[in-house]
């Protein structure tokens, strides 16, 4: 392993990996891709990089230990790697103060692993470092077999951990898994406008101001209709103030995901109708909500509401590009296709604008040789019916040379093996939650695998 890995968004070296493992597909599939993937991403996380760290962290989650014996490694970066390895070697002498045998061998042979790792390394990468490593068990008491990953993540991570326990902490990565985007919070009311940025789940207040508008309540002397003009012309006053504040604010920020209007009353739904947002940022309201307050009470009341208003938005996304794809299908336009034979047929021919594939798809692609003569098959199968498969060409014939030396060669998750023919042809691959009604439309109707094409077949 080079240390050219800060790139990538997650490299996974098992010591030892299941035939049927998704670990291997994602350590295939990224370490090939690597520095391209990242360039035509331009560092932001697509539906694919979540998917793939989603399930990833997920499996490696699942590992259990017969006792405290996995090792949970998080190395920050400008952390120096001479400086981490005298740490695992004082850990290494703490060990052997354990009693049992068993659990002695396995942490400080967890720990040797773990330093291995570790001086491949000339830096840890700009993101940080983690490795886990550890005795796992396969099928009972005495079927412990070590298994090590070594994770660089997808964003800089500042903490400095080493653990041994009977599982491996990975909740320090599952959380980069949660949204992360920007989000502008625009509260309104007559008297005052607060301007917030929430970014993940850090929320600032940027700026409070007043609008200056009297109450309803007119003052003693005036005639009424005098005064509810005066007021008007207050309030959108107030309005084109709040317009410049959040033009200055918000159309500053990069890669801002949406912004969400709130307050209570109607007099956010007033200066949502007028034409005071800038166009740019009328383009990027996603919700408009009620709040008992404005000033940071209000926007921490949108905060709490933000987990679902966000979740919305990948489902617009997703409802869009459905869209787009049953457009084409109901137009008969030939410009879209379905079914796993189909679509392999239109990505061998370069065609393949966007690929759709259903997070539930669980499938592999295997890849059946003979070891005689080199004959190969490829096909795909459900996950569950893998090993009866493998088991079925032991004394099987070779259909071309009739030899019993069949062997699945290769397994890849089919989702992987896809979307890396797709980055093969420059197209884009999107995952699609089975959450949404479109979602389980891509599974139900059409096998969880379609695509929209560049070009008629």
């Amino acid at each position: 392993m080079s240390n050219n890995v800060g790139c990538l968004l997650i490299i996974i070296a098992p010591e030892k990996l299941d035939d049927n493992s998704y670990l291997q597909d994602v350590q295939c599939s990224l370490a090939t891709c690597g520095t391209h993937e990242m360039r035509k991403l331009g560092g932001k996380r697509t539906s694919l990089e979540r998917f793939r760290l989603k399930k990833a962290l997920d499996m490696i989650a699942r590992k259990e230990g017969r006792g405290t014996e996995l090792v949970s490694l998080y190395v920050p970066s400008g952390k120096q790697i001479s400086e981490v390895l005298n740490t695992l070697r004082q850990e290494y002498g703490t060990a052997a103060n354990i009693k049992s045998d068993t659990t002695r061998t396995n942490v400080q042979d967890a720990i040797i692993k773990v330093q291995q790792r570790l001086k491949l390394f000339k830096k840890v990468p700009k993101n940080g470092l983690v490795i886990f490593s550890g005795s796992i068990l396969q099928n009972g008491p005495g079927s412990e077999r070590n298994e090590t990953y070594v994770l660089t993540p997808p964003e800089p991570i500042t903490i400095n951990l080493y653990r041994c326990d009977s599982k491996f902490h990975t909740e320090h990565l599952q959380e980069m898994l949660k949204e992360k985007e920007t989000y502008g919070i625009l509260l309104v009311d007559t008297s005052k406008a607060t301007f917030a940025v929430l970014q993940g789940r850090h929320l600032s207040i940027v700026k409070d101001i007043t609008s200056g508008v009297p109450g309803k309540m007119r003052a003693g002397g005036q005639s009424a209709r005098r005064f509810e003009r005066q007021r008007e012309a207050k309030i959108i006053e107030f309005f084109n103030r709040i317009s410049e504040y959040a033009t200055d604010i918000f159309l500053g920020i990069e890669n801002l995901k949406g912004l969400i209007i709130a307050g209570p009353g109607p007099t956010k739904y007033d200066f949502q109708k007028g034409e005071y947002l800038h166009y740019q940022l009328k383009d990027k309201v996603i919700s408009t909500i009620d709040t008992a307050y404005t000033s940071e009470q209000g926007a921490k009341e949108v905060v709490q509401k933000a987990p679902e208003i966000m979740r919305q938005v990948r489902f617009v996304e997703e409802r869009k590009l459905m869209q787009d794809f049953l457009y084409e299908i109901g137009h008969d336009t030939g410009l879209a296709t379905y079914g796993e034979e189909e679509v392999r047929r239109a990505l061998k021919i370069r065609a393949v604008r966007t690929l759709l594939l259903s997070d539930a798809l669980d499938t592999v692609r295997v890849a059946t040789k003979c070891t005689s003569c080199g004959h190969n098959k490829e096909e795909t199968m459900k996950n569950r019916d893998l090993e009866g498969f493998r088991q079925s060409l032991t004394g099987r014939p070779c259909p071309k040379c009739k030899s019993p030396s069949l062997v699945a060669d290769e397994v890849k998750d089919t989702i992987e093996e896809l979307a890396e023919l797709a980055d093969q042809v420059n197209g884009n691959v999107e995952i699609m939650s089975t959450d949404t009604e479109e979602g389980q439309m891509l599974k139900n109707a059409f096998g969880g695998i379609a695509a929209i094409l560049r070009f008629k077949l």
